[in-house]
């Protein structure tokens, strides 16, 4: 059967490589983002790659007018969302708490919180009206424990666990599956938005071992939403081999 997902966050990592991978399973996917430009791009490729079809919506999931706009937007033949993929968020900067950059602490609240809120907020109803669906929040193993000048970002993506937590008993009776993928280290644009851009910074973090790549991440996603019906994968926490936590990596000389 032929799937509807929305996923926020598509213009890159986790969020392009899993539109691609349900688009090559045979699905329908509604891409969301900040920047049009890799939105059309995406959208093409999946409709040359694929032949599946796409919907682009262009908004920051910060601005709370343009998420209720932009859902309100969405056409009726599209409105049966089956998955709805949280994933847009982001970490700036790795500041100790007491010199931290208040920008930085409000762009992550307003992303990795509040975007998940409005997003979902707007959407959770195409769902309990049929009472089907699956929500896929993205978190982090900074959700699951706090390291050194981790501070907002820990607890922003901490709030992503008790939100997941809190949709799951709340829509329990709409039968609407609710699942947090805590991912670790992944080699995408996280870390070169983490140090504003400076690419030589971020690359040095992932030296050393082998990190996640957004399709690992992708195709584990992927694979919560195959299971039968009555199943649903509550927590997820997925490192490479080479990461047992936030704190332990093992990596070698190169």
């Amino acid at each position: 059967m032929t799937k509807i997902i929305l996923i926020t966050g598509a213009t890159s990592g986790f969020g392009a490589a899993t539109a691609e991978l349900f688009a090559k399973n045979g699905h329908n996917v509604i891409i969301t983002g900040r920047r049009a430009d890799r939105l059309e791009n995406l959208k093409s490729k999946i409709e040359t790659d694929y032949k599946t079809k796409v919907l682009t919506l262009n908004f920051d999931v910060r601005n709370h007018d343009a998420v209720k706009k932009a859902i309100a937007s969405i056409p009726a033949d599209w409105q049966n969302i089956d998955i709805l993929l949280n994933n847009a968020g982001l970490a700036s900067g790795l500041d100790p708490i007491q010199s931290g950059n208040l920008d930085d602490w409000e762009k992550m609240i307003d992303t990795n919180v509040k975007g998940l809120l409005y997003v979902s907020q707007e959407v959770i109803p195409f769902m309990t009206k049929r009472n089907q669906g699956h929500i896929i929040n993205i978190g982090s193993t900074a959700g699951k424990e706090v390291y050194a000048n981790g501070n907002v970002y820990c607890a922003s993506k901490f709030a992503v666990d008790a939100l997941t937590k809190g949709m799951r008993i709340d829509l329990l009776k709409h039968g609407i599956k609710v699942t947090l993928i805590a991912p670790g280290a992944a080699n995408t644009e996280f870390s070169e938005v983490r140090f504003y851009g400076d690419k030589e910074k971020a690359d040095a973090f992932y030296k050393g071992y082998q990190p996640m790549s957004a399709e690992d991440i992708a195709g584990i996603i992927y694979y919560t939403t195959t299971l039968p019906a009555h199943l649903c994968i509550n927590d997820l926490v997925v490192t490479s081999l080479a990461q047992a936590n936030s704190f332990y990596f093992h990596k070698t000389e190169n």
